[in-house]
């Protein structure tokens, strides 16, 4: 049987063999130059024509330039990056500033959930302190406190630590500045702005001879209270005694035959740094969430399940309405 191999050709093993004396003397010639950047001048300048002469520095300077770019878009990103980690770092540390700027005070969580609210009411008799411990509460410093007699019942809230907290401070619902009328209005007013329901009534009582011509009776304080707002009121009411001065503050025994369940006792003054305030914001809230946990829930009042009912009435009524004009089918 005759072989059909095909000869070997001269020429393409000579531009084989060419091909591979090129690509070893091009990859001698950049290693050439590169180590020649090393040495000195005399011996330096000498490999570099060579490799110029053979246009070997010119093809790794193009590749050199190309990794350059690559390295810098490289740098550019790893810099923006560093720029983009620094604003969201900054952004966490200065929320007190935006919380600042827009009125409210924002304190860390170890939780990043929202957390349910709380709603306060606000009672006391004219210079018992009403004003001073919700802007306590609410983070106000004595420049942006609020001023004159307040004559209605005002809606506010903060935020501590990813709770929201209402604040409702009333007029002198409990004494005799205001006429009946009006003292029975602010009442159920300050119920409507709590709504669905307070967790907690902050009665705040001046310590007896503490200001002078202020002389109030915590007791008649607690029962004024029961009176005005209902007698399951009892479980939500936390007196707040300001500026007590003496243990013989405390209330009689009867105080717990009333079902009131904890008391306070705050000292708040003009001068008192922010750290103490803050320090009493967290006295007051830590009591509020015990009592909301003993109650389990917040106070209704009369008034809310009466619009409760109304509002269910007056859904049925329109839907009804609604109902009779539509369409039985398309």
């Amino acid at each position: 049987m005759e072989c059909q191999c095909e000869k070997d050709n001269p020429e393409d093993a000579a531009g084989g063999w060419w091909n591979m004396q090129m690509g070893t003397f091009t990859v001698v010639g950049y290693l050439l130059y590169r180590f020649s950047q090393t040495l000195p001048a005399l011996i330096r300048w000498p490999i570099r024509i060579f490799c110029s002469l053979t246009g070997v520095s010119t093809l790794w300077s193009w590749v050199s330039h190309l990794v350059g770019t690559l390295r810098g878009i490289q740098g550019l990103c790893k810099w923006l990056s560093r720029i983009w980690c620094f604003i969201g770092s900054s952004s966490s540390k200065f929320k007190w500033l935006i919380a600042v700027i827009l009125g409210s005070e924002m304190e860390p969580s170890s939780s990043g959930a929202c957390k349910p609210g709380l709603r306060l009411i606000i009672l006391g008799l004219t210079r018992g302190g009403r004003t001073s411990l919700a802007d306590v509460l609410l983070g106000k410093s004595k420049k942006h406190a609020s001023k004159g007699q307040l004559m209605e019942s005002t809606r506010r809230s903060t935020v501590i630590d990813s709770r929201e907290v209402v604040v409702v401070e009333t007029p002198d619902v409990l004494g005799t500045s205001l006429v009946p009328e009006k003292r029975a209005r602010e009442v159920l007013r300050s119920l409507q702005l709590c709504g669905p329901g307070p967790h907690a009534f902050l009665l705040v009582v001046q310590a007896s001879g503490s200001k002078p011509g202020v002389d109030h009776d915590i007791m008649n304080a607690i029962l004024t209270t029961i009176n005005t707002f209902g007698a399951e009121t009892a479980g939500f009411i936390i007196p707040v005694l300001i500026q007590p001065d003496h243990r013989d503050e405390l209330p009689n025994p009867d105080f717990n035959y009333m079902a009131v369940r904890t008391f306070l006792r705050l000292r708040i003054e003009e001068n008192t740094i922010p750290k103490e305030l803050k320090k009493i914001r967290r006295e007051v809230m830590e009591l509020v969430m015990e009592v909301e946990s003993q109650n389990e829930g917040h106070f209704v009042h009369e008034l809310q399940k009466r619009e409760e009912s109304i509002r269910e009435e007056l859904l049925n009524d329109m839907t009804s309405a609604l109902a009779e004009k539509l369409p039985l089918q398309y």
